[in-house]
């Protein structure tokens, strides 16, 4: 999972294919970090994936740095902003030595941790590299409420003679929703297909309220931005 393959192909999914609008999405965030910390100079993003956010960000901000388990998305993401610091590491573990004015985690991240325990102990990590006056804004994924078992997606887009086709379908086991992925990847070497096997964790907005409680803080939940809502705590 997000091993070389997907990583050179989800950018081209995801903001040519998709038109998600990663400035735009770390503009809302910069505001909503500025609206309780206006002095906010710098930010931690955890998950950073191939740093389409972070790219903003270090616009954004005096000082920016991201952390990944994914070592091919963060090389993706150091060739795109070379003069920003990112890290390997497991967002449940992870010790940068520091702490920022506004720690994030974007793009439901947070769905892929194996269990509430860990959603928990990650979101204890970040609020831990929280400044006193910092904010913490973590997007989910799904609430178990809302969640649509058996869905199926599928997206062909194209660039530069290169076509990727993908599908999915998503069903519910237990507390958990498996999504497995197809793609197909065609340009002038030739075609190639690979699957990948995805788990999100179906919780509910109880639920990752409580873990914010656990992680010692206190946070609302904005609807209707970014993917799938946002939560925005700060230490209690």
């Amino acid at each position: 999972m997000f091993g070389d393959q997907l990583a050179r192909v989800w950018d081209l999914i995801y903001q040519t294919g998709r038109g998600k609008d990663y400035h735009a999405e770390a503009e809302l965030v910069a505001e909503t970090v500025r609206a309780r910390n206006p002095g906010a100079r710098s930010l931690l993003d955890v998950g950073c994936g191939t740093g389409e956010h972070m790219v903003a960000f270090g616009e954004l901000f005096d000082h920016a740095e991201g952390v990944d388990l994914s070592e091919p998305m963060i090389s993706i993401a150091r060739d795109k902003a070379p003069h920003t610091t990112f890290h390997v590491g497991d967002m449940c573990t992870f010790d940068l030595g520091r702490s920022f004015d506004a720690v994030v985690s974007l793009y439901t991240a947070v769905g892929y941790l194996p269990s509430l325990d860990a959603l928990s102990a990650a979101l204890r990590r970040m609020a831990a590299h929280l400044t006193p006056d910092g904010v913490l804004v973590v997007e989910p994924w799904w609430f178990a409420e809302k969640f649509l078992d058996g869905h199926v997606a599928g997206d062909v887009v194209q660039e530069d003679g290169r076509t990727v086709a993908r599908v999915s379908r998503t069903e519910r086991r237990d507390d958990r929703a498996h999504m497995e992925i197809h793609y197909t990847v065609a340009d002038g070497n030739g075609i190639q297909s690979f699957t990948e096997s995805h788990s999100f964790g179906i919780w509910t907005r109880q639920q990752y309220l409580q873990a914010f409680a656990d992680a010692g803080c206190q946070v609302e939940y904005v609807e209707d931005v970014l993917y799938c809502g946002m939560f925005v705590g700060c230490r209690a």
